[in-house]
């Protein structure tokens, strides 16, 4: 079994897993993981839950080798605030995990919440529970596939996971977390956006049966039709992150891609993944060597439990939101000192009265050397009070010249920008026509109708295949992503006195 007890004297026996957004939860106990019925408190449970990706924001920042491990912590926070730009005025749930590097500088990837965010969640999950041990962010779940080596730790992956409340992508190189987005997608958008594309509202129950069972291959052409059309959007949005990736990250390539949801997976997206990414998609469901009653167990969950054996082996392998704690033992809670310290003073008191007696003398002695101390300090801590304020109030002054100045120089130079982008960067819309037309010409698309509004086109496409279409949009996407900001086809359909396909193309110019 993946978990190696540290000790026999482990109070841990079981480990508990949570979806704190649909509230389904999962114990593992005898090898067996299985659905709860119900929460309790039970200090045996070692509680894990996640945050969805939507729901964190994540920066990576480097730091000196040479800054104190005592201090590291600080620093984090402080780069936080400077690179996400937080609010200094409020408080943030802040957690980071170290990079493996050789370099001069030590990398981290920090993760932030928000601590309303986070009660809003969690609080009623505590109110059964008493305590969280670990709420680990949904995109380094993944993380324990390498440690268990279910996953090789020398290619680059990417996965896809839809969650009814969020759908999100993320990538990992040699077995590190690299970069994770949230799309637009979630099950519950992708419901939606069915019953938004056919004009009326479906039952929800039918909607997912069908997704489930049937997926992109159903019989129902209905269905298929608007879920072609949905899923040709996912995929474009999923090659758009992978090509960002690839240029920020120098990825040369994605070696696999790994795709699922928490009801299972969707029959038919491997075609879509090869006809818009070029890469063969695997089901996300692996063999865990874990029993399960159930024929399809949320993978998330399934994560959700191989993370907190690596957290139990290791706390720094992991990062943890969690701002429940359980509460320590009897002898290391303040009231439970309190009572002990109480009793062995009445004990010895009652068994060494004059001891005690001079011992107060002591301390009476003690009071009022300290109480001097305290004055001296207190006249000097009020004198540096005052020099502070008054570099306060010129700092107050100096600040608002600062952004009078910054206001001026701001203007200016945005005015300085426009003129120069309109002498120097004015594109002529000639040669774009030319290029697009030379690329359709190639992949033997023609054009029967053209548009153009402002930096967008809209093309009336013709071809006698079409994957033609999907061919062309890619070729475009891979050749033109730095001046194109969005390019996708409106809808494909199939002239009934023709053997010709039509496609609305629509082409966002940057």
């Amino acid at each position: 079994m993946f978990l190696k007890k540290k000790s026999s004297e482990s109070t841990v026996k079981n480990v508990v897993t949570v979806n704190a957004y649909t509230g389904k939860s999962y114990a593992f106990k005898n090898d067996v993981f299985k659905p709860l019925d119900k929460l309790t408190y039970n200090t045996s449970n070692f509680i894990t839950s996640y945050v969805n990706n939507k729901d964190i924001i994540t920066t990576k920042v480097n730091i000196s080798r040479n800054i104190p491990e005592e201090d590291i912590v600080d620093i984090i926070d402080i780069k936080a605030y400077e690179e996400l730009g937080l609010d200094q005025a409020n408080t943030y749930t802040i957690s980071s995990v170290e990079v493996e590097t050789s370099g001069e500088e030590r990398e981290y990837h920090i993760f932030v919440a928000e601590p309303e965010s986070l009660d809003e969640l969690y609080l009623p999950l505590k109110e059964e529970t008493k305590y969280i041990d670990l709420i680990v962010p949904a995109p380094l779940l993944y993380k324990p596939l390498y440690k268990k080596e279910i996953l090789q730790d020398n290619k680059a992956h990417c996965f896809v996971y839809f969650t009814q409340n969020d759908a999100f992508v993320t990538v990992y190189e040699n077995g590190q977390y690299l970069y994770s987005k949230s799309i637009e997608f979630s099950l519950e958008q992708i419901y939606d956006k069915y019953c938004e594309s056919i004009g009326e509202k479906v039952d929800e129950k039918e909607f997912y049966s069908v997704l489930e069972s049937e997926g992109l291959k159903t019989t129902n052409s209905d269905y298929q039709q608007t879920f072609m059309k949905i899923f040709a959007e996912v995929f474009i949005t999923i090659n758009d992150i992978i090509i960002y990736v690839k240029r920020a990250f120098e990825l040369d390539s994605i070696d696999q891609i790994f795709i699922g949801s928490e009801k299972g997976p969707i029959i038919g997206l491997d075609d879509y993944s090869q006809n818009y990414l070029g890469l063969h998609s695997s089901d996300f469901n692996f063999n865990y060597n874990v029993s399960s009653d159930e024929w399809y167990t949320d993978q998330l969950q399934y994560l959700m439990l191989l993370s907190s054996f690596d957290y139990m082996e290791d706390e720094s392998s992991l990062v943890n939101l969690s701002t429940y704690p359980r509460a320590p033992s009897f002898v290391n809670r303040a009231s439970g000192q309190f009572i002990i310290s109480t009793a062995a003073a009445i004990t010895l008191s009652l068994a060494y009265p004059l001891v005690y007696l001079v011992g107060s003398y002591v301390n009476d002695a003690k009071i009022y050397a300290l109480t001097i101390e305290n004055n001296e300090l207190t006249a000097e801590s009020n004198k540096y009070k005052k020099i502070l304020s008054e570099k306060k109030s010129q700092i107050k002054v100096l600040d608002e010249k600062i952004k009078v100045l910054s206001d001026t120089y701001d203007g200016k130079s945005k005015m300085l920008t426009s003129i120069y982008d309109k002498k120097v960067n004015y594109r002529l819309k000639s040669g774009i026509y030319h290029t697009l037309a030379k690329e359709l010409d190639q992949f033997e698309v023609h054009v029967n109708m053209l548009k153009s509004e402002k930096d967008t086109l809209w093309l009336s496409l013709l071809s006698s295949d079409d994957r033609k279409f999907t061919e062309v949009i890619k070729y475009m996407s891979d050749t033109h992503f730095d001046e194109i900001i969005e390019i996708d086809i409106e809808r494909i359909e199939k002239d009934p006195t023709s053997n010709y396909y039509k496609g609305l193309l629509k082409v966002v110019l940057r």
